[in-house]
């Protein structure tokens, strides 16, 4: 495991708990579930961040939550009274996606505005901001545009996707990627080296954290990850 710890492999994990049909039970569960494991956060939707937070009150573990999720169209005034909101009630970390329609259509200073703000409020309140791009709607050229920005308002991460990005196919079905290779290290390439990358979608097992790790990823979104650290302590005791 290149000498990473359980313990150190646990704190690339945002353990997720953003599928539209989680129940409040759930939610609670997934928490305790990030408490003993030690994960980074738990990353919970808007209206939980509360209750979460009490649950994870005495727990090295922090509350991570998502603003304009999952496709970014909020006005930035909404945008940014989300963070306030989310952040008075105990989150830590925010995950942000971007204006996808905006970066289609390569408005850069419409962009540039809205990370710049929320870099700004985060940040004033000592919390992480994480933007999310939707890469499997993206063309290369507007991943590393967003990684420009991204390093030019030193952002704490950028990350690929939100999980729910599904991309109509050929057949009429719907799919996606999630955390590609080739994503990864065009991200890594033409972000600062004080940008983490927070890799999301498809990070299964302890094979696929490591993999993402060896790209150039700090932070994973999963869901998987009683899976992905039961096996991590196997090795480990082996």
């Amino acid at each position: 495991m290149n000498s990473l710890s359980p313990a150190a492999l646990a704190k690339m994990i945002d353990h997720s708990l953003l599928h539209p049909t989680l129940t409040d039970a759930e939610m609670a569960a997934g928490c305790e579930l990030a408490k003993a494991y030690a994960v980074a956060t738990a990353c919970v939707k808007p209206c939980f961040v509360e209750q979460a937070a009490g649950i994870l009150r005495d727990a090295n573990v922090s509350v991570c939550t998502v603003v304009a999720f999952p496709h970014g169209n909020s006005p930035l005034r909404i945008k940014l009274a989300e963070i306030e909101e989310v952040m008075a009630r105990g989150a830590g970390e925010i995950d942000l996606v971007v204006n996808i329609g905006k970066v289609l259509g390569e408005d850069w200073d419409y962009l540039t505005t809205e990370i710049a703000a929320a870099r700004e409020l985060t940040a004033g309140q000592r919390g992480i901001l994480k933007i999310i791009f939707e890469n499997d709607y993206l063309q290369d050229r507007h991943i590393i545009k967003l990684c420009e920005i991204c390093s030019a308002h030193q952002v704490d991460f950028v990350k690929t996707s939100t999980g729910y990005g599904f991309v109509k196919q050929a057949n009429g079905m719907y799919a996606y990627h999630g955390a590609t290779d080739q994503h990864l290290r065009l991200m890594r390439a033409h972000c600062a080296p004080t940008v983490g990358i927070k890799a999301a979608g498809g990070i299964r097992t302890l094979e696929d954290l490591l993999r993402v790790r060896g790209l150039g990823a700090t932070r994973v979104g999963a869901t998987a990850t009683t899976e992905i650290l039961t096996e991590a302590r196997r090795r480990a005791m082996a």
